[in-house]
């Protein structure tokens, strides 16, 4: 199945946000879902099909326009099923571009590899000089009681024209080791999330299995692991506050 989405959010000039153009192809269903907190518009990700499966090439591009400010999010998990045996992977493709002055959370509920998947994301992101971004991904490696099949992520975030993030995981039977202590340590679930235009964190924010790094640039990066989303999300979640436009390191 081949399936892509768009949404391009813009300042309607009344301080608020409006998406004039909100494509969508099943699975990828984007639904309009009213202000979290003005002047934020937020937009929910909805499946229109189980998946993906194998085989599925599926794209995503996100716009937030000067001015706007835009929050993504999905209403369930996504779970990376297997296709026909011998058949090729699935894909999901995420483009994305803040202007200067805009504001975009991307804050999706997890990525599952289920036995057997094939699966790869892979996500670029492009702020402006005075843009806001916070970009969180959460992997959870196979439903419970089972191992994973075999999934890769790979983000690259620029900011100003510049590279200040770029990171690749792959977990399941093609990745040896992957569980092991150079990669997950032993743990089932893995979190990052990249804030830009934020606060300095303030020390003693991230445990024993998690880190806060600055990166090059203006902004940081969380990432943690742990035996389930629920340890990943604790430290995740205050790390993506975002209050008057900023994302704050709380």
């Amino acid at each position: 199945m081949r399936a892509y989405a768009r949404v391009v959010a813009e300042a309607d000039g009344r301080g608020g946000t409006r998406a004039p153009v909100l494509r969508s192809e099943s699975p990828l269903l984007l639904r309009r879902t009213g202000s979290s907190a003005p002047p934020s518009l937020t937009v929910h990700l909805v499946s229109g099909a189980a998946g993906p499966l194998g085989g599925d090439d599926l794209r995503l591009d996100i716009d937030v326009g000067p001015g706007a400010w835009l929050d993504v999010r999905s209403v369930a998990a996504s779970l990376a099923l297997p296709g026909p045996p011998g058949g090729p992977p699935s894909r999901i493709r995420v483009r994305a571009t803040v202007a200067d002055g805009a504001t975009l959370r991307w804050m999706p509920e997890p990525l599952i590899a289920a036995a057997g998947c094939h699966h790869t994301t892979s996500t670029e992101v492009r702020v402006a000089a005075g843009g806001t971004l916070v970009w969180r991904d959460e992997l959870v490696c196979g439903r419970h009681g089972e191992d994973p099949g075999d999934a890769r992520t790979e983000i690259t975030v620029r900011h100003d024209g510049a590279t200040i993030y770029r990171h690749e995981l792959a977990v399941g039977p093609a990745a040896p080791g992957w569980c092991g202590p150079a990669v997950l340590g032993g743990g089932r679930a893995v979190g990052s999330a990249v804030a830009i235009g934020a606060d300095p964190p303030p020390t003693g924010t991230a445990g024993s299995d998690a880190a806060i790094m600055r990166l090059a640039g203006p902004g940081y990066v969380a990432m943690a692991v742990g035996p389930d989303n629920r340890r990943v999300r604790a430290v995740l979640d205050p790390f993506c506050a975002v209050r008057h436009g900023h994302p704050l390191i709380a």
